[in-house]
């Protein structure tokens, strides 16, 4: 499969180096600054292209995957979907379930396969988590507690256009970075009930928060708690605990720990904005496309990538209605 990016930072080259190494070859590339996509489409023996339109003319483009900001995803993955080509969105898949809602439209409407790059969810630390919980090894389910205490330095800001904007980042650490956690905890814990949220902007000078924490009620009855910041210097690794009646998993990065046992060695901390490596990503595109060649849902499709947006933007309305907001009804 032909594989055409839009967008041309680093998550961009993320995706190229996934992609590749999942065998599917590079065909084009689309960025909004055309110097750093003539730099990216070089680097694989891509060409580049000076407007979305063009890019989508490609007679071979079988996929797009979509690494822009994350204000302009739904838009262009619709474009892309018009087009006739399957399409993996990096996350967020947009900034707001209105946008998402008219994507799956699209999609629909189309018959193309859409999936989010909620990697996580394939990394072998995650998938025995899931398989542990699924087969109840830790009993009832009672607590998550997840921690993402990174620290991102006022550059990685203020060098950006849409970093930490509400129009084009949706929010601030927790759409961006701590939205990776709040999947993980429906993927591993289920459906939402009600959240309650608080976010502050501590230390860095944007519109959005650089702090968070979030009180979450699951279906299941499970509680959660989230706290997530981008001002924790000098950072540590992201922990994920999940409590039950007959045990507790713990991952710590990516790392799963047993948590009665006692811990060797920390994962390096995870502080800059590029993901060096790629394995991870490569194994969501391999699921991608897996689906597509056997009409199957991908391990994160449009609905699935729904859901932590949802959360996400509930949290934002509880913080400043200060009240609790539910998402299903009891």
């Amino acid at each position: 499969m032909n594989v055409g990016l839009v967008g041309a930072g680093n998550i961009s080259d993320t995706h190229a180096r996934a992609a590749l190494a999942a065998g599917l070859q590079i065909a084009g590339v689309y960025g909004d600054n055309h110097g750093k996509a003539r730099q990216l489409a070089e680097r694989y023996g891509a060409a580049a292209f000076s407007t979305l339109d063009a890019l989508f003319a490609h007679p071979s483009l079988d996929v797009v995957i979509i690494g822009s900001p994350s204000g302009c995803h739904a838009q262009q993955a619709i474009a892309a979907a018009r087009s006739g080509r399957h399409v993996l969105v990096e996350k967020p898949l947009d900034i707001s379930t209105a946008r998402i809602d008219r994507l799956l439209k699209e999609v629909t409407r189309a018959g193309v396969v859409c999936g989010v790059c909620f990697q996580d969810r394939l990394k072998p630390a995650v998938v025995d988590m899931k398989r542990r919980i699924d087969a109840g090894e830790i009993g009832t389910l009672l607590l998550a507690t997840g921690e993402v205490k990174w620290f991102r330095p006022p550059e990685y800001y203020s060098t950006s256009r849409w970093r930490g904007t509400w129009a084009l980042d949706g929010g601030g650490a927790l759409m961006n970075q701590g939205i990776h956690t709040v999947d993980l905890m429906l993927y591993l814990l289920g459906e939402v009930r009600s959240v309650s949220g608080l976010i502050s902007t501590r230390f860095h000078e944007i519109k959005a928060e650089d702090t968070a924490t979030v009180l979450v009620e699951f279906l299941n009855g499970a509680h959660g708690t989230l706290d997530v910041t981008t001002a924790a210097y000098p950072g540590a690794p992201r922990r994920l605990r999940i409590t039950g009646s007959k045990g507790s998993l713990w991952l710590e990065g990516d790392q799963l720990l047993d948590a009665s046992a006692p811990r060797d060695s920390v994962p390096e901390n995870a502080v800059s904005a590029t993901v060096s490596d790629a394995s991870a990503h490569q194994r969501i595109i391999e699921d991608f496309v897996d689906a597509i060649r056997n009409g199957r849902r991908p391990i994160c499709d449009g609905a699935e990538g729904r859901r932590s947006v949802a959360v996400v933007e509930a949290v934002y309305r509880s913080a400043r209605e200060k009240t609790s907001i539910a998402l299903i009804s009891p």
